[in-house]
């Protein structure tokens, strides 16, 4: 069977504690979606040069944010890994990827597997975003990950397409949105429905681009989820939520 892929829009780590509809959304798709044997999330989290995937069998919870309530840095999402399966992907990238015996999870992954798989029953592992690759080459590696759908492995593309950490208020989780946050969502959402590659891989022109994407760690994770679409896939969004003002929440599952 042909698993699935998904991409999730993370927001911010108070999602971890939160009952909410993007929340509930992932709930629904953790009760929904075929029993992944392994889990591989790109994380927006996770910038190398060079591209990294987590080896260790027990991977340590990253708590990789910083001024949060103390329920969240006492949250653990216990999950264990597999060597066996990074060196599977390291074979079928032709060693396009190096294993790392030592990192863990940071919250790009278990933030959102807390919602979908609480058990933590699951292996889970990383793969990093290589700061020195153009958004196109980060496209054509996420396609040498296609083998991995044949082979039971939930493969996610975690970060947001719209994401202003400068211009974000915390004040409200839920409200007042920038309406170039409201447009650019608007147009990647459009772009994906239409199999519209050329357009967010080359997102530099993309209405307020500047401003929506200043940096593009947690975009990338969305070409790698896109470049596993084969061309009679269809695309379901799972939330369109925005958060904080400037945060587009908007995740969706690619499935035959």
């Amino acid at each position: 069977m042909k698993m699935p892929v998904l991409f999730i829009g993370h927001g911010s780590p108070i999602n971890i504690v939160e009952d909410n509809s993007y929340t509930r959304s992932l709930v629904d798709l953790g009760k929904k979606l075929p029993r992944p044997e392994v889990i591989v999330v790109v994380s927006a989290h996770w910038q190398t040069r060079g591209t990294y995937i987590t080896a260790a069998k027990k991977p340590p919870t990253i708590y990789d944010f910083y001024g949060f309530p103390q329920a969240l840095y006492e949250a653990t999402y216990t999950c264990p890994g597999s060597p066996e399966q990074a060196a599977f992907v390291q074979a079928i990238t032709q060693n396009g990827i190096t294993c790392d015996w030592e990192r863990g999870i940071d919250h790009a992954a278990w933030a959102v597997l807390k919602h979908m798989y609480p058990n933590a029953d699951i292996p889970v592992l990383e793969i990093s975003l290589d700061v020195n690759k153009s958004p196109q080459e980060h496209y054509e590696f996420g396609k040498k990950l296609a083998a991995l759908r044949q082979e039971g492995v939930l493969i996610i593309g975690s970060g947001n397409v719209v994401h202003n950490l400068s211009r974000i208020d915390f004040s409200q989780l839920y409200g007042n949105v920038y309406s170039w946050a409201a447009e650019t969502d608007s147009y990647i959402a459009a772009a994906l429905v239409n199999h519209d590659h050329s357009s967010l891989i080359n997102y530099e022109n993309l209405p307020y681009a500047q401003v929506a994407v200043p940096t593009n760690e947690h975009y990338l994770p969305m070409l790698y989820s896109i470049a596993l679409q084969a061309e009679t896939d269809k695309l379901d969004f799972t939330c369109t939520d925005m958060q904080n003002g400037s945060i587009s929440m908007r995740s969706f599952m690619i499935s035959e």
